[in-house]
């Protein structure tokens, strides 16, 4: 049963980790920022419907009742939760408070909006003409911020522009599958693999989309592709084997279990690639 429930927490942390950063460290990193964990808004909060309830946070912050304060702030971000303002002041009430996680989830929120408000207006400036590079900076903001379908859109208005950008055609994978649209994301990543073959970010996150679709035996033939990929980089540029993604492996390991094939499994444990590549008929 042990062993099960760490997979299983294995699993969740994988499936909810589809890579959409260019940045490597980023994608490794295994730690929960805060800003992930997201806000905790009081469940009971009296002040929640409470017309103009920002102004009313603003009054109470300068008699000192923070408690009060923080629940107006929190009132008035329900209401309209883009309200940039209404995060920072919460964020900063909450700091006064002592609560330094909410602190900094509502700051971190705060600039979020901030940003994300300046790419809307630049984005109404520009009419009717798509600036790529502009919708995809509001794709990747819509994504963080959990608003995937804002993201969907806006990543498919930059590929009508640039149609063969196979790293946006990843981050629309990404957003699909973390918006529970694996089948699309599945069509998304493909797309990004036919103009670029040996994109691994895409090729891991494709393995991903097809554990939560069922299809097992392709997803372990996504990720050992994967892995032979990085090996064959690293030896390249001289980097040692043990700097091969455990973010891979572990996904490899959990599809392994699911097709119920011990012996492979323990060959994920112990790394060895060359037995699964030849297990699964794939070229070293």
């Amino acid at each position: 049963t042990e062993f099960w429930d760490k997979m299983q927490a294995e699993w969740e942390e994988m499936a909810r980790r589809n890579w959409i950063s260019e940045n490597q460290e980023a994608q490794n990193q295994v730690t929960v920022s805060a800003s992930e964990k997201g806000y905790y808004f009081h469940t009971e909060n009296p002040f929640k419907d409470w017309p103009g309830a920002f102004e009313e946070g603003l009054k109470r912050l300068k008699e000192g009742d923070l408690p009060v304060t923080i629940l107006f702030m929190e009132a008035a971000i329900l209401q309209d939760p883009g309200d940039a303002e209404a995060w920072q002041f919460l964020g900063i009430t909450q700091a006064e408070n002592e609560n330094e996680q909410a602190a900094i989830v509502a700051l971190q929120s705060s600039v979020l909006e901030g940003v994300k408000e300046l790419y809307l207006e630049a984005a109404h400036q520009n009419g009717d003409m798509i600036d790529p590079d502009l919708q995809t900076g509001l794709g990747v903001l819509f994504h963080l911020s959990g608003e995937f379908n804002r993201a969907i859109d806006a990543f498919n208005a930059a590929l009508t522009v640039r149609p063969e950008d196979y790293s946006l055609w990843n981050r629309l994978g990404a957003t699909l599958a973390n918006g529970d649209r694996s089948e699309e994301a599945v069509e998304a990543y493909t797309r990004a693999l036919e103009i670029q073959p040996g994109f691994i970010r895409s090729r891991y996150n494709l393995g991903i989309s097809c554990i939560n679709l069922g299809a097992y035996r392709e997803a372990v033939s996504n990720f050992l592709t994967a892995l032979s990929l990085q090996r064959k980089s690293r030896n390249q540029q001289q980097v040692p084997h043990p700097a091969i993604s455990g973010n891979i492996w572990a996904a490899l390991r959990i599809a392994l279990s699911l097709m119920d094939q011990p012996e492979l499994f323990q060959a994920a444990n112990l790394g060895d690639l060359d037995v699964l590549l030849r297990a699964f008929n794939l070229d070293p």
